[in-house]
């Protein structure tokens, strides 16, 4: 497993909040969020409330499409259907409260557990399964879970991947950051709570929406500072 390299930008405080606030309370000059993706855990009263966390629903392939990804019309209507039954026997058997920083969720995020499991079938880049959503690669799946299970799953995109500096294929991100949140007693964990506080964009945006949206917005700046 590649370990986690931490970005210095999480230790740039004034840095790390001002993305926040940017990110979730900013606003157009002709009104509106000045980022849909402010809304992605939160449309809908969340991909993970109790009547539909074991599902896919129209919510949901509205919500990644604020983080700039669709689904195909084919394949919106297999996550819909879930005519094989995976979608649902896969959510079902990871818990609603599981937080990847917990060690007795470790079994979930991996090889041949359920959430593993879930990503490879929707994403499916070996071809190991049949079925594959029509639209839906490793980036869209990744989304999908993040709305169902925010706690246990990062958003993890090339904007994220380019700043924690990870390998071109890369399939040990969730341990890796597991590992990072748990390391020196949580520390990295608490300091993205702090940050979450210091900004003020709300107690239900869990750490790891906050250390994507910092990752995603600072490679950003990084990139169009580039040219």
């Amino acid at each position: 497993m590649t370990a986690l390299w931490i970005p210095p930008v999480y230790e740039d405080w004034e840095t790390s909040v001002r993305l926040l606030r940017a990110y979730f309370t900013g606003r157009r000059a002709k009104g509106g969020p000045a980022y849909t993706g402010a809304h992605f855990e939160r449309l809908a009263g969340g991909g993970d409330r109790p009547e539909t966390a074991d599902r896919f629903t129209a919510d949901d392939l509205l919500a990644i499409t604020m983080l700039s990804v669709p689904v195909e019309p084919h394949g919106a209507v297999q996550l819909l259907t879930d005519p094989d039954g995976h979608w649902q026997r896969l959510l079902s058997a990871i818990p609603r409260d599981a937080r990847l920083e917990d060690p007795a969720c470790a079994p979930l995020v991996a090889p041949g557990g359920p959430a593993t499991e879930l990503w490879e079938r929707l994403a499916n880049p070996r071809g190991t399964y049949p079925g594959k959503p029509d639209g839906v690669g490793p980036v869209v799946a990744g989304k999908l879970l993040a709305r169902k299970r925010p706690h246990l799953i990062p958003v993890y995109d090339v904007r994220v991947k380019a700043l924690f500096r990870r390998p071109r294929v890369d399939t040990t991100f969730w341990s890796a950051l597991a590992d990072a949140l748990r390391a020196d007693g949580g520390a990295l964990r608490a300091r993205l709570a702090e940050l979450r506080t210091e900004a003020g964009i709300g107690e239900d945006i869990g750490v790891l929406r906050v250390l994507d949206v910092i990752a995603w917005m600072h490679q950003g700046e990084i990139e169009q500072a580039a040219g």
